[in-house]
């Protein structure tokens, strides 16, 4: 393999590894272990979604400009381990999925609202990947509060995908809310505070620019 071609595909592979969640950098807190909550704590006329779609870095920017989304916060569904550090999730050992608790008022944004977001700000279709994340903390996941978000969940799937919106079957797991382990402080905000840094400017800004082209009715006055 001549030189210059040898340096073109180290500089891909490069660049492939630098829109990795797992591979951003990290703080020093990186070890810490998350924390368990069992029982949400939720305002008065709130409700919360809780919902996998990737890198929780990513997912947590979209749904913060939303009107009606009073919070948003990053953390892990959907496994076995308890207490798992960032580190071990990215492993893919534990079972969780990297997933986003969206509180929000349902008098200003419905559950199947919340769901169209979901459905066209990731690639629903793809196992356990979404673009260079792969692994089944990445996965697709709606996990469902109450019968009625499942109710409301397995409608807004057969309805997406009999709509084409995506060419192939949509994967989603539906599956019930079993608990939840906060990440730790410095995933919180992620994108606001880091959105120089490579994973954001190359993954995360360019498909919040297109959410806020398409949602631009339904964003926060000022966004």
């Amino acid at each position: 393999m001549n030189q210059p071609l040898m340096l073109n595909l180290i500089a891909v592979t490069g660049l492939f590894t630098l829109a990795s969640c797992a591979a951003a950098p990290e703080t020093s807190g990186q070890m810490n272990k998350s924390t368990e909550i069992m029982v949400m704590e939720v305002s008065p006329g709130t409700e919360v979604a809780t919902l996998g779609a990737g890198c929780f870095w990513c997912v947590e920017a979209i749904y913060q400009s939303l009107e009606g989304v009073a919070k948003v916060e990053s953390g892990y569904s959907g496994g076995s381990v308890k207490n798992p550090s960032y580190r071990e999730v990215c492993n893919g050992t534990t079972g969780h999925a990297e997933v986003i608790q969206v509180h929000f008022d349902p008098k200003l944004i419905s559950f199947a609202d919340i769901l169209e977001v979901f459905w066209e700000t990731h690639d629903p279709t793809t196992l356990n990947r979404q673009g260079a994340d792969v692994g089944t903390q990445y996965r697709s996941a709606i996990f469902y509060h109450s019968e009625e978000q499942k109710r409301v969940a397995d409608i807004a799937k057969a309805t997406a995908d009999e709509s084409g919106l995506w060419p192939s079957k949509i994967v989603t797991e539906i599956s019930p809310f079993m608990g939840y382990y906060s990440a730790d402080d410095y995933h919180q905000d992620y994108y606001n505070n880091n959105s120089t840094q490579s994973y954001c400017s190359m993954v995360i800004t360019p498909k919040l620019d297109k959410f806020k082209k398409r949602f631009r009715e339904q964003l926060k006055e000022g966004l």
